[in-house]
């Protein structure tokens, strides 16, 4: 294929993941914003007013990233575990791997429609936030560019879940038993350093709390980790998830039955 034909291919794929969820926004972008304000009412009103200053900030000011980043990696999730799985229980997917479209096309098609998702979800918890309390903004750089690394992370991941289930509930376990603990432990509601040492060694072990410190940073200007520990982290993360979910489409592990 010319470069030309290969572009178009992206732009079908990714016109496509962007309309898929465009057109049922009150089910993929209003519950997100839905879910954060109860948040905000209740950890940054109730709960907040209890626990007094986080570091330095308003308890409301410091639990605002974590927020925002959680709906960027459970959307980007969703979007692409659901999208690529129907793709494949519907039998389009082997007719994009008999076509001249390069695997790669392929991945990075899905994956731009998660990352899209992910940051209009994003962009909507921002609006939200807004309502409770005054945006900060310390490192407007690494805000973006954290959050664009989070979003195809986990639509890397949400691909590769797809592949491997085998039914329309299988592509809800990970982000069940898996996704919504790690986020939770993920350092949204609170700072690692409050933990006693075994228990932040523990907390180490957790990709995600790499990426809210990273993005608190780019709000506030505090972090518990160091910046180029988080964007290694997530560099290597989307490195070795991308080059697994280009092995499974060559190799059509999970897809041709």
């Amino acid at each position: 294929m010319t470069p030309q034909q290969k572009l178009v291919s992206y732009r079908t794929i990714v016109t496509r993941e962007i309309l898929r969820f465009s057109r049922i926004w009150i089910q993929t972008v209003l519950p997100p914003m839905i879910t954060t304000a109860l948040y905000f009412i209740i950890f940054g009103n109730l709960i907040g007013s209890q626990i007094g200053d986080m570091e330095g900030f308003r308890y409301m000011e410091f639990i605002i990233p974590g927020l925002i980043m959680m709906a960027v990696i459970t959307n980007s999730y969703a979007n692409v575990v659901s999208s690529f799985y129907s793709s494949k229980f519907q039998r389009h997917i082997e007719e994009m791997l008999v076509s001249p479209v390069p695997n790669y096309v392929i991945v990075l098609g899905f994956i731009s429609g998660g990352v899209v998702r992910g940051i209009v979800c994003g962009i909507a918890v921002t609006a939200v936030s807004l309502i409770f309390s005054p945006l900060n903004i310390h490192s407007l750089a690494v805000m973006v560019s954290m959050i664009f690394l989070t979003a195809i992370l986990f639509s890397l991941a949400g691909l590769i879940n797809a592949v491997f289930a085998r039914s329309f509930d299988d592509i809800s376990i990970v982000p069940t038993f898996v996704l919504t603990p790690l986020t939770y432990l993920g350092g949204i509601f609170y700072s690692i350093s409050m933990l006693p040492e075994f228990w932040q060694k523990v907390s180490m072990a957790n990709p995600i709390l790499y990426m809210i410190n990273a993005f608190r940073y780019g709000f506030l200007g505090i972090t518990d980790i160091s910046l180029w520990a988080s964007y290694g982290i997530s560099l290597a993360f989307i490195a070795a998830l991308y080059g697994i979910s280009l092995w499974l489409l060559r190799t059509g592990k999970g897809i041709r039955s």
